[in-house]
């Protein structure tokens, strides 16, 4: 069981490196379900939610690739 310590013993990954990894799927994920909100709210012509979500979506999509660059300067390649 992880406990409040837990340091990679139990994923194998430390977990600075685990909560960058999270943190990109979690925007990557994001990006996916707002597209969904976005279908919906064009489909009621709501342009106002329509923008609020494109822009979330474009925040999710920044802090994905953010994300994978530093992964990526990490991981040496």
């Amino acid at each position: 069981m992880a406990t409040s310590t837990e340091t990679g013993e139990v994923t194998g990954t430390k977990d600075k490196d685990y909560n960058l990894i999270w943190y990109i799927e979690a925007c990557l994920s994001n990006t996916l379900r707002i597209e969904t909100y976005i279908q919906d709210a064009e489909r009621e012509n709501d342009t106002e939610l329509t923008e609020l979500f494109r822009k979330a979506q474009a925040d999710s999509r920044k802090g994905a690739q953010l994300g994978k660059r530093l992964l990526r300067t990490r991981l040496g390649g």
